[in-house]
């Protein structure tokens, strides 16, 4: 777990570092739109990207980026008013055509409240790090080393000028369906790219070089821990569409790049069975 070549010293990847985890499951996808829309009608749900009355839109989706408030920290994020995971641009913008994107505008509370109702939970940071991985050591992407093999797009990133230029060349300027391009050889899709995605761990740049079972984060600090990367990653500001990649959020934030995905316990009955001793 970790990398000991990080792009972004202040993200905390490293140490390099031995993890053991427990057997778990996964969902082989992030919480698409579909699945998010089941939550919604059964439970009553509004985001809080709803009660608050706004979320971060990307301002290369709006039509007037110019008249809306930037944020201080990303100018090229602008804080729109009905924004939310049903209207992603805001008002008059819809999801009719992205029922297999991935929802976004989601916060932390948001997610806990989904993984409540489905009778599941948050992956850990150590868990979502080695499912990435694909049973890969060392390797900064799912799929080996190369980000581009054979000349391929594997991911939903950003390329041309960022923050001005998108040219799609990986079939998208925005999300991509959860189910895009090639799982990894765990069956995951888009591990790296497409959106961010919450994990339980609460972030800290400390981590113990010592070999650990089941990390699960420090029990203090306002700031959690968003995995993978998403479309509006770039290697000229954000190389963060890796395995070891990470960042630190407040728990409610939300933004059009921001999603989750799912993970249970694995059942005793189902973990894998392990061979009998000698005597």
């Amino acid at each position: 777990m970790g990398s000991a070549d990080a792009p972004h010293p202040e993200d905390g990847e490293s140490p390099v570092r031995s993890v053991w985890v427990d057997p778990f499951r996964l969902a082989t996808t992030a919480v698409s739109n579909r699945e998010f829309r089941y939550f919604v009608d059964a439970a009553n749900y509004r985001t809080e990207a709803e009660r608050a009355g706004s979320s971060f839109v990307f301002h290369l989706f709006l039509d007037n980026a110019d008249t809306a408030s930037a944020s201080g920290v990303a100018p090229w994020w602008r804080d729109i008013t009905g924004a939310c995971w049903q209207s992603p641009e805001g008002p008059g913008s819809t999801i009719e055509d992205r029922w297999e994107h991935p929802v976004v505008h989601i916060t932390r509370d948001d997610a806990l409240q989904y993984c409540r109702w489905a009778g599941a939970r948050l992956p850990t940071e150590a868990e979502w790090e080695y499912a990435a991985r694909g049973g890969l050591a060392s390797q900064p992407y799912p799929w080996g080393s190369a980000l581009l093999p054979d000349g391929k797009h594997q991911s939903n990133i950003w390329q041309g000028d960022f923050p001005n230029t998108n040219t799609g060349d990986d079939g998208f300027q925005g999300t991509a369906p959860v189910r895009e391009y090639t799982a990894n050889a765990y069956g995951l899709f888009n591990m790296t790219g497409n959106v961010w995605e919450w994990v339980a761990d609460r972030f800290t740049h400390m981590h113990s070089p010592r070999a650990l079972k089941n990390p699960k984060g420090p029990l203090n600090g306002d700031r959690f821990v968003a995995k993978g990367g998403s479309y509006l990653c770039h290697e000229s500001y954000c190389l963060r569409y890796r395995t070891s990649s990470r960042q630190a959020l407040l728990a409610g934030v939300s933004a059009g790049n921001l999603g989750f995905r799912i993970a249970v316990d694995m059942p005793a009955r189902d973990a894998p069975a392990r061979d009998a001793p000698e005597l």
